[in-house]
């Protein structure tokens, strides 16, 4: 008799578990989400012990300060989740709903409905909110999760993770429709996204390595999230006081996630009054300036960018800045050097804006807004699975419809095909 491994043995017990968590009602998955959140809050202190262990970990590992950020969990973060779980109860419930139906000609009805996709596998690191985010949405749409964080989460995830199955499985959830692999050997990855069998999709959520490596090397179907070389272009109608208003949130205000800006674009007839007040605002604040060599005129302190920087996803507080001669040339370089994210043009110009949004190719497109908004619970989604770079399936925050397929019924009275 083959001896199957722990891994194995989680993906099957979730994939059936995932048949009956597909049938449960709407109001028991809601009643299990306030449940959660409620444990969330009465067990924070254990959290908080356990993510103080991996703090430190960190810390004597090197990890960078944009990375402690992500990995760091304080009450007021505990209470965010907590809040998430409970909007997602209040959301409608996708599992079933009707998309379209009409009546053939030869007499069958066709009905077209939401489904749940089945057992989703996530793969995400050092971030211990998506370990609540994840498992809420995938349980109100129906899906049994897989979770695999870092190994620098492992004990505030274990937590999460913990606190949450008991109480989905007190409310009448199936236990094994949450599931989290606590090995933190890599392999572990290589073996979940090879278990095609039993898990439907994998959504890998990090940096551009992990994303990488899951798509090369899954069986499983991928959904890509989370990469953000995400630009802000002032145009030389802006608002200036709007621009550096915008443009200094879109970088500072969270610089190591996703829809932070990495990359500042100035048109060139506005640079002389736009850059040097705002490159001064920004290293008052600690940011590092890679700069073209024409921004390099305007402040002896800006390094000379490389083709490196134009791609780089920094995660902290360093920023690339170009001056470009018009928009079509700030469109090619965000065409060139972008990761499909959230892109953003600040300009009094209907035709600019309607221009900018109809040629830039990205999930999320902003008129005079700040990046940082490209996110589930800021689109009222409640929270989000990760921000689809990609264009099939899913594009921008997956929330709860994101997380379904659908299936067509037919019913007749005795047809048959001639």
């Amino acid at each position: 008799m083959e001896v199957k491994s722990k891994i194995e043995e989680q993906a099957i017990a979730a994939n059936k578990a995932a048949r009956v968590l597909a049938n449960v009602s709407t109001k028991v998955k809601n009643e299990a989400l306030k449940a959660m959140a409620e444990a969330l809050c009465l067990c924070k202190n254990y959290i908080l012990e356990e993510n103080k262990a991996d703090m430190e970990s960190a810390r004597q590992n090197g990890m960078s300060e944009s990375m402690l950020d992500r990995l760091m969990l304080t009450e007021g973060r505990i209470e965010g989740m907590a809040e998430g779980l409970k909007q997602v109860a209040e959301l409608a419930d996708p599992v079933g709903e009707v998309i379209a139906g009409r009546q053939l000609a030869n007499g069958l009805s066709l009905t077209k409905i939401r489904v749940p996709l089945g057992v989703i596998a996530i793969i995400y690191e050092a971030r211990p909110n998506v370990t609540a985010d994840a498992i809420g949405l995938c349980l109100k749409s129906g899906n049994a999760v897989i979770l695999k964080g870092g190994s620098e989460a492992i004990r505030s995830n274990k937590a999460i993770a913990g606190v949450l199955t008991e109480a989905a499985e007190n409310a009448g959830i199936p236990k094994a429709a949450l599931q989290f692999i606590d090995s933190v050997d890599r392999a572990a990855v290589q073996e979940l996204i090879r278990m095609d069998r039993y898990v439907d999709v994998v959504i890998p959520r990090g940096g551009a390595g992990l994303i990488k490596m899951v798509v090369q090397n899954s069986s499983v179907p991928v959904i890509q999230t989370g990469v953000g070389v995400c630009h802000t272009f002032v145009d030389e109608n802006a608002d200036l006081v709007m621009a550096r208003e915008i443009a200094f949130n879109a970088k500072v205000s969270r610089p190591s996630v996703c829809n932070a800006m990495e990359t500042l674009l100035v048109h060139e007839k506005i640079a002389a009054d736009f850059l040097p007040a705002m490159l001064k605002r920004y290293f008052d604040a600690g940011v590092k300036i890679f700069g073209c060599p024409q921004t390099k005129t305007f402040d002896t302190r800006v390094e000379e960018a490389t083709e490196e920087d134009w791609a780089t996803e920094y995660g902290d507080l360093r920023l690339s800045v170009k001056i470009v001669k018009d928009i079509d040339e700030a469109i090619d370089h965000i065409a060139e050097y972008g990761t499909k994210h959230s892109e953003a043009i600040v300009t009094r110009s209907y035709e600019s804006a309607r221009k900018f949004q109809q040629n830039v190719d990205a999930a999320a497109v902003y008129v005079n807004a700040s990046t940082r908004f490209t996110d589930g619970f800021e689109f009222g989604f409640g929270a989000e699975i990760g921000i689809s770079t990609q264009k099939l399936h899913a594009r921008g925050p997956m929330a709860l419809p994101e997380l379904t397929s659908v299936k067509y019924l037919i019913n007749g009275t005795g047809q048959i095909r001639g």
